[in-house]
């Protein structure tokens, strides 16, 4: 096992320089990936070390990015409300995740980027912060950050964890590494065939606690924004949600290439791409195809206004709260879809593309709820959003499901913040 953990290291290291490249690159768009970049190697200069009050845990919750930060919300209040005094170590790798972090964080708390994979940025984070349990959020399972948290018996926790096939085969092609970062995890599964994956790689216990993002509850403000912006648009509103792009392919041509145009004629069509590095690149796209293209950071929606693109970020809520249906992006293309769970809770039935390997199990509760439907390609998008304008009664019934469907499955948070109190030999406060 050392051999094929020397290798991982010795090809992260010969990697090294590229990643910051494209850290700086992507810093055009985002200037946060410039901010703080020795961080990336485990350096951490005038940050405070993490010191609990009345010996109160130290926590370090590592979410990657923004769908994973939000996710963590509610398991970090139920923390906090468990495990009185404790002190908050938050990690993230992208920008937005950062941005949405930093409204998570009490006096305190630390906010810092999570290191690259090599074994001695992992030490200098667990040698400066200390604490008492790591807890990834999802997928960010990693063998040196694994092998560490071994080392320094630091207990590491996967909440909220998902694991599609698609990635199983993935680790069983890296057996030894596979057992160096899954071995002695523990994790929290969101579904049965989630945790059969996990254990399959070797976790030491797994439990089947739910997903965390139904306990995401949409921000009132945001809700009242949305219903702003569609009194502003003065007619029905169809939102094509998180689109993305790959393999030079990308969602909004396929989507654009299928539009009928009486549909577009009859509603406002706001496009809300899921990385903001490509907003820039979606306007000129949409321009490009003759649209008058107004954008959110420019001015709201007006009646004249034809396309609406949604260049912001943390407003989702408002973007659902305004729509009448919504496709989730993510699935026309082979990328496993995109969370459905937040467009349900503001009661916005949503249209899937095939693509669901990555919310397999939310995507076939809410298709059998009826709170979605699931399509085979961008035609078939337009044909199922415009039922929806036809059919204002089977529109109405979807958005009812859709709530009822997100209202259902609540209660991880409190289970999961349970979990990790036990893990760490605390005895859960009675809510």
């Amino acid at each position: 096992m050392r051999l094929a953990l020397h290798l991982y290291t010795a090809a992260w290291r010969v990697l090294l320089p590229l990643a910051f490249v494209r850290l700086w690159w992507r810093g055009r768009a985002e200037p946060l990936y410039r901010q703080h970049l020795a961080q990336r190697l485990g350096w951490y200069g005038a940050e405070p070390a993490l010191v609990g009050p009345e010996g109160g845990p130290v926590i370090w919750v590592h979410a990657v990015s923004l769908g994973e930060t939000r996710a963590a919300a509610p398991l970090i209040a139920a923390l906090r409300s468990r495990l009185p005094g404790m002190r908050l170590l938050l990690t993230h790798m992208t920008a937005t995740g950062r941005a949405a972090g930093a409204e998570l964080l009490q006096p305190g708390d630390v906010q810092v980027w999570l290191p690259y994979d090599l074994p001695g940025a992992m030490r200098r984070l667990l040698g400066r912060f200390q604490p008492q349990a790591a807890v990834l959020v999802e997928t960010e399972v990693w063998p040196n950050l694994a092998a560490q948290c071994r080392r320094a018996g630091v207990p590491l926790l996967l909440v909220n964890a998902r694991l599609s096939a698609r990635s199983a085969r993935r680790w069983q092609r890296w057996p030894t590494l596979a057992r160096i970062a899954w071995s002695g995890l523990q994790a929290a599964a969101q579904t049965v065939e989630d945790a059969q994956r996990i254990r399959a790689l070797g976790a030491a216990q797994v439990q089947v606690l739910g997903n965390l993002k139904f306990d995401m509850r949409p921000d009132a403000e945001l809700l009242a924004r949305g219903a702003q912006w569609k009194a502003s648009a003065g007619r029905p509103v169809l939102l094509l949600a998180s689109t993305r792009d790959s393999g030079g392919q990308n969602e909004e041509a396929l989507l654009l290439d299928a539009l009928p145009t009486a549909l577009a004629a009859r509603a406002l069509l706001v496009w809300v791409p899921r990385h903001p590095q490509r907003f820039d690149a979606v306007a000129r796209l949409l321009a490009d195809r003759g649209w008058a293209v107004q954008r959110r950071s420019v001015a709201p929606p007006a009646a004249d206004t034809a396309v609406w693109l949604g260049d912001s970020v943390g407003e989702m809520a408002a973007y659902y709260a305004m729509a009448d249906a919504a496709f989730i992006g993510g699935s026309l293309l082979p990328l496993g879809g995109q969370n459905l769970i937040e467009a349900c809770a503001c009661g916005c039935p949503v249209v899937l593309g095939p693509s669901q390997f990555n919310f397999a199990a939310a995507a076939q509760a809410a298709l059998q709820s009826g709170a979605a439907v699931q399509v085979g390609d961008a035609a078939q998008v337009w044909a199922a959003l415009a039922h929806w304008l036809d059919d204002t009664q089977a529109r109405n019934r979807a958005a009812e499901r859709a709530l009822e469907f997100a209202t259902a499955h609540q209660g991880a948070a409190q289970r999961q913040a349970q979990w990790i109190a036990a893990a760490l030999g605390s005895t859960p406060r009675t809510q």
